[in-house]
């Protein structure tokens, strides 16, 4: 039995470990981006100093060796359904018996004018990444189009290097299709509180080309030109299926899956950012580009090529990210704007920087999201009083067992305890001490180290 992955992100990369341990098959992981699997989650951090490129492979190149999985480094051009066959750009000819494609995301583009120009990319890969650097070099001036965690990522990167960013954002405010209101704001606050140029409700109308094909400017539908040698391209991602468009694979806006992975053709899966599932059902999102889902994915379909015989469970939605300092996680479901039958309740800090949400039902009060900025959270504790339907009463009661800061530093639940019962005055709140947690926290205010 052979298995090729075509894509050694990280999705394939986890299909190829998990086979690995249960089947001895052989195994082929196919990239034309690198030669080895690497954190791509990691990019900025080469970028900004703090980090080598062999320091994001969490495997040594011997790992691969030592287990008989072989890495191939090229471009695969076709696939032949029928025979089985992987054309390579190199000339190469590989048969497989199962294959599986993890080819991941691409850049949106929208066909703006110019947007093929010299100095103008997407942020996703190695190659990415190695023209950054090179059109960093004598920049006056960058311009990120699009509101999206990649962009406020490459603000960051061009902020490290002293390189002014201008970042046009076409909605009111940053990332509201995603965020509520109060978020986005605080979001945007931090953005410009680093010298970032934010402009709101501005959206891009052409990117401006010098006498050697390199980008000059960009023009702003406003008709404002905005000088500047490098423009990002940040309007979020798309499963990358070029690959197999006009195939007899099943595709819409990434390749159509089960929930078992399973395509329309015999022996191919797809997983990662470039799968959709076909039915996604209550607590699925048809395609879902994050890092730990391909994760899921990969597992999920690795056990079921070795005998097993289980459905996909994505559990509670989970995410989070850094907006220069301020870190940001999100648990279940927290809509940009709230829906019929819920109810929400918001805690922002006299500072601007730290907040607090959660969403739950209007009728049971029942929790189904929260989002916190600048306050680190338990993962685990806040997926189980999800799944068990905990009313917010309670979650506000216990939320010291959620509430960590390995640096000992404010800890707000008493705050935001005050702040609920200030609009609940008939049904107080009261904080339950476990853990140690709030035990802590009374101690190092009798300290005065709050």
């Amino acid at each position: 039995m052979h298995l090729v992955i075509i894509g050694n992100g990280i999705a394939g990369t986890t299909v190829a470990r998990l086979v690995r341990k249960k089947k001895d098959w052989d195994i082929t992981i196919i990239s034309s981006e690198s030669k080895h699997f690497y954190s791509r989650t990691a990019l900025m951090y080469i970028y900004m100093g703090h980090m080598k490129y062999e320091h994001t492979k969490p495997y040594e190149d011997q790992f691969w060796v030592k287990n008989r999985i072989s890495l191939v480094h090229d471009h695969v051009k076709e696939i032949d359904f029928n025979s089985k066959e992987l054309n390579l750009k190199s000339g190469e000819l590989i048969q497989y018996d199962k294959l599986v494609l993890a080819t991941g995301s691409k850049p949106n583009k929208f066909g703006w004018p110019g947007q093929d120009l010299k100095g103008v990319q997407g942020l996703y890969s190695l190659q990415d990444l190695e023209k950054m650097e090179s059109y960093s070099k004598g920049a006056n001036r960058a311009v990120i189009v699009g509101g999206g965690l990649i962009g406020v990522e490459a603000a960051e990167m061009f902020h490290s290097r002293h390189i002014p960013v201008s970042f046009l954002v076409r909605e009111k405010n940053y990332w509201n299709n995603v965020l509520p209101e109060e978020e986005s704001k605080l979001v945007g606050r931090e953005i410009i509180s680093n010298g970032i140029d934010l402009r709101l409700q501005t959206s891009l109308k052409e990117i401006l080309a010098d006498e050697n094909g390199r980008v000059r400017a960009v023009v702003t539908d406003g008709d404002e030109e905005i000088a500047c040698e490098i423009v990002m391209l940040t309007a979020g991602v798309s499963p990358n299926i070029s690959l197999v468009e006009d195939s007899d694979l099943e595709t819409a806006r990434g390749i159509l899956v089960d929930h078992r992975f399973k395509t329309n053709v015999e022996d191919i899966y797809a997983v990662g950012d470039c799968a959709q599932f076909r039915s996604p059902g209550d607590g699925f999102k048809a395609i879902e580009p994050l890092w730990y889902r391909g994760k899921m994915h990969a597992t999920t379909l690795a056990k079921n090529l070795c005998g097993g015989d289980i459905d996909y469970d994505p559990g509670v939605w989970f995410n989070s990210a850094k907006f220069f300092d301020i870190e940001y996680q999100t648990y279940g479901d927290v809509p940009a704007q709230i829906e019929e039958g819920l109810e929400t309740f918001y805690w922002e800090h006299s500072s601007g920087r730290k907040s607090f949400r959660l969403n739950y039902n209007a009728d049971n009060k029942a929790v189904t999201g929260c989002n916190v900025f600048g306050i680190r959270m338990r993962q685990v504790v806040f997926e189980k009083w999800i799944l068990e339907k905990r009313d917010v009463r309670y979650v506000l009661e216990h939320l010291g067992e959620a509430i960590f800061d390995p640096e000992f530093e404010y800890n707000p639940h008493l705050e935001i305890i005050k702040h609920f019962n200030s609009n609940n005055e008939n049904e107080p709140v009261q904080i339950k001490k476990k853990r140690g947690l709030s035990s802590l926290f009374q101690f190092r205010r009798k300290a005065g180290t709050s």
